[in-house]
């Protein structure tokens, strides 16, 4: 099981803090692992600190997904990094203005980002710049909404088939 290590977890901020300054947007642990928030500016060269530097060696990318923000008009990233020497997780945040969707690739750090980037790309819009096939990957390449934001509708409104009162309506 995994434990928040605070001894480490400081050590990750103070390290990120001293490199990258005020890029650092904010740092807190969250319910259960150390989140830090980045600004989309400095997200490449952060992780790629995280993962080139012999202190933090977190060589392992668990998860990358997005996140919609409608109240902010913004896309967010999320990373969730491991250590393994260390057994140490953390989890990296960055956003965008949905006006101009757009972030670094990191396939170049962690070559399995490709799929998780590309299916970012599909269900929230988010294009990941230098990206090596960034398409969808489940959705029909013919959709030209992104079925995952806060805003996209939860059934089809031109469906003449369904059954409202399967729903509990009228």
């Amino acid at each position: 099981m995994f434990k928040i290590n605070t001894n480490r977890d400081q050590l990750v901020v103070n390290k990120l803090r001293q490199h990258f300054g005020e890029a650092i947007e904010n740092d807190e642990i969250m319910t259960d692992m150390l989140c830090i928030t980045v600004s989309k500016q400095n997200i490449y060269d952060v992780l790629l600190f995280l993962h080139e530097n012999d202190e933090m060696q977190f060589n392992f990318l668990t998860t990358l997904c997005g996140m919609h923000y409608p109240e902010k008009e913004e896309l967010g990233v999320v990373y969730h990094l491991h250590n393994f020497i260390e057994n140490h997780r953390i989890r990296i945040k960055t956003s965008t203005k949905i006006s101009n969707p757009v972030l670094p690739t990191i396939t170049t750090i962690w070559p399995a980002a490709n799929w998780l980037e590309r299916e970012t790309y599909d269900f929230y819009g988010i294009q990941f710049q230098g990206h090596p096939n960034l398409k969808r990957i489940l959705n029909m390449d013919e959709m030209t909404d992104f079925p995952l934001r806060k805003d996209f509708p939860l059934e089809d409104q031109t469906r003449e088939d369904k059954d409202n009162t399967m729903f509990g309506r009228k």
